[in-house]
C-alpha cells in the first residue's frame, strides 16, 4: 500500500473515532440504561440475530456458558429479554429481546442517526453526494467481505 493510501486510511479512521467520542458526550439511552459491556453486546447479539441459545451466546462473546446465563439472568431481571423454548428442539432455550430490549436498541440507534442527520444537514449538496457514493462503496464493500467464507 502506498504512504498516500495508508495516510488517508489512518485520518479516516481517526476521524471517525472523535465523531464516536463526540457522539458519545451526548446522552443517549445507552448511557442512561444500568447495561454492562458484556450485557450491551448481548443485546446487539440479539438485535441482529433475533434469537440465540446460550451456546450460541457464549460463542459470540468468548465466554463459559456459566457466565452467559448470569449474564442473562441479570438482563431478564431488567425486563430487556426472555427466555423460551426452542420449537425445534425443547432441550434449547432461547433468548430474545423483550419489548423494551427492542425499545432500547431502537432509542440508542435513533441517537447516533439523529446526531448524524444534524450533522449533515449543515453540508453542502456537493459534500452530501460524496458522502452518499463513498458510503455506499463502503457499504458494498463490506457486503462483498460479509459474503465471502472465513479464512
Amino acid at each position: 500500500m502506498n504512504d498516500e493510501r495508508e495516510d488517508l486510511i489512518r485520518r479516516i479512521t481517526e476521524t471517525q473515532r472523535d465523531l464516536g467520542r463526540l457522539f458519545a458526550q451526548h446522552r443517549s439511552s445507552l448511557f442512561d440504561s444500568n447495561l454492562t459491556m458484556r450485557q450491551f453486546r448481548v443485546i446487539m447479539l440479539l438485535s441482529a440475530e433475533g434469537s440465540a441459545s446460550g451456546q450460541e451466546l457464549a460463542a459470540g462473546l468468548g465466554v463459559g456458558l456459566g457466565t452467559v446465563t448470569g449474564i442473562v439472568d441479570r438482563l431478564i431481571a431488567q425486563g430487556l429479554v426472555s427466555r423460551r423454548e426452542d420449537p425445534h428442539d425443547r432441550r434449547v432455550r432461547r433468548v430474545e429481546l423483550t419489548t423494551a430490549g427492542a425499545s432500547l436498541v431502537a432509542d440508542i440507534n435513533d441517537t447516533g442517526a439523529g446526531q448524524l442527520r444534524r450533522i449533515m444537514e449543515h453540508l453542502d449538496t456537493e459534500t452530501l453526494r460524496n458522502l452518499d457514493q463513498a458510503t455506499r462503496a463502503i457499504r458494498a464493500v463490506a457486503d462483498k467481505l460479509d459474503s465471502e467464507p472465513d479464512q
